[in-house]
């Protein structure tokens, strides 16, 4: 008998055994669903645990009077500039005159910008009221005040509150003053020579009109164009260290990366769509946190010092790297302050320039032991130079006032004087308290011994 081979039968090929599609179609769902869900539950997490646990600022990385000082740049239609940082507090918009300009009536709880752009409590109006005297603060960061808690803690203010009260202290007892008018007699003469001189009387304003960042030629743009019409009194400019880190084929400073982007507008997007991709993930708490727990950023010296900083670059980079480069810088500065002080002239406005304080300025053994860590991160190399290229500023700065010897006082913050409160310094450049309440000292004696700005009395200049 003939044998048919016996089929046989793969039970897996009946229906009732074959796997279903919608079984796999359901785990890739699950799957795709269960990636997101676990990244938002470890960002909560983490969110949770470093919020619980005290340590929310060490993740971040930055402190939050740091963030508040971070500038936000904007267009000149106050839209936002896609491929620059948009984390900083303080907004800034672009302008073709000045480079930038601080937003107007913008606050934190560390600064309050008034409706003109200037750090000031109250508006200034245009129009000067008649008894008032207008003195305007102009420079960069350190002028600015930054790191400072509140507006009452900057130059300018202290500066304010010094002379109000010197004019209280005036028509409370103006028998410790020069009188109006002198004896004719030798012997009286001498006894009322040794008395202060009385200041010239009225209401004392000083406007805190700095923005971080500025070199000299942004204050000569700001105050041809935006102080001059506000009819200035005395203008006290405090700057050096921007022209000395600022490229010298650059005026003046700017908004960062501005003409790549013009130029080149793949490279713009390419930039716009990875900084917007990393500053989205950067601001995710999972990443601060494994940032936090592997790598333990410390803050960076540049990032504390420089209110532009470049990523990957570190101070002692923005230096200039040969003697003709810090001759070209210098003289940036130089050009910047004649016609400045020649606008000034012709108007009869006193100007005082000072040179800002620097770390480098101060001998190491004066210095607070925080202020000696800064020191020490800034690096032999940084020391060097910056002591070498503020040498050179502050003689050359000398010269200008042989050239206006009736219209100008230099004066030279680097080589702090020896009682100068101390600390002095929150990084390289940025003054504590204590030290922007010393050099509005400084500041107030220079205007209040300055013969421009007292009421000579009659028969003063009689000679024997």
């Amino acid at each position: 008998m003939l044998k048919l081979p016996r089929r046989r039968i793969n039970p897996y090929r009946n229906s009732y055994y074959r796997p279903k599609k919608s079984n796999r179609k359901i785990s890739l769902l699950w799957l795709g669903l269960a990636i997101p869900a676990s990244i938002v539950v470890l960002e909560l997490g983490a969110r949770m645990f470093f919020g619980l646990s005290g340590k929310s600022d060490d993740v971040a990385g930055i402190s939050p009077v740091n963030e508040a000082y971070r500038l936000k740049f904007l267009t000149e239609n106050q839209q936002p500039i896609e491929g620059l940082p948009d984390d900083g507090n303080l907004v800034v918009k672009r302008s073709s005159s000045v480079g930038y300009q601080l937003l107007s009536n913008q606050k934190t709880q560390y600064w309050k910008i008034n409706a003109q752009g200037f750090r000031d409590q109250d508006p200034l109006p245009l129009a000067k009221p008649k008894n008032e005297i207008r003195v305007f603060v102009l420079g960069g960061s350190t002028a600015f005040g930054q790191g400072t808690q509140k507006n009452e803690d900057t130059i300018a203010y202290q500066l304010e509150s010094l002379l109000k009260q010197r004019i209280a202290n005036q028509e409370k007892s103006p028998e410790k003053y020069r009188p109006d008018v002198f004896p004719f007699f030798k012997p009286d003469r001498e006894k009322l020579f040794k008395l202060p001189a009385k200041l010239r009387p009225g209401q004392y304003r000083v406007i805190n009109a700095a923005v971080p960042g500025y070199s000299s030629g942004n204050e000569l743009a700001q105050l041809a164009l935006e102080i001059l019409p506000y009819q200035p009194d005395v203008i006290i400019i405090l700057n050096g260290y921007s022209d000395l880190i600022l490229p010298s084929n650059r005026e003046k400073t700017d908004v960062p990366q501005l003409d790549d982007f013009l130029e080149n507008a793949s490279v713009h997007f390419q930039t716009a769509f990875s900084s917007s991709l990393k500053q989205w993930l950067d601001k995710t708490y999972l990443v601060k946190t494994v940032n936090y727990l592997l790598f333990k950023p410390q803050p960076s010296i540049a990032n504390d010092s420089l209110v532009l900083p470049v990523e990957g670059k570190s101070l002692v980079q923005h230096l200039p790297t040969n003697e003709q480069e810090l001759n070209k810088r210098i003289k940036r500065y130089q050009d910047n302050q004649k016609q400045l002080i020649n606008l000034c002239a012709r108007l009869n406005i006193p100007v005082i320039i000072g040179i800002q304080p620097e770390i480098t300025g101060v001998p190491i053994e004066k210095l607070s032991s925080q202020e000696r860590t800064i020191r020490d991160q800034l690096g032999t190399d940084y020391l060097t130079k910056m002591s070498k290229s503020y040498e050179k500023l502050a003689k050359d700065g000398q010269q200008l006032s042989k050239f206006y010897p009736n219209n100008l006082k230099i004066q030279n913050f680097y080589y702090l004087p020896a009682k100068f409160p101390s600390p002095v310094f929150l990084d390289a450049i940025h003054l504590t308290n204590q030290a922007n309440k010393g050099i509005a000292q400084q500041l107030y004696y220079t205007l209040t011994n300055w013969e421009k700005m007292q009421i000579i009395p009659q028969y003063f200049y009689l000679k024997d």
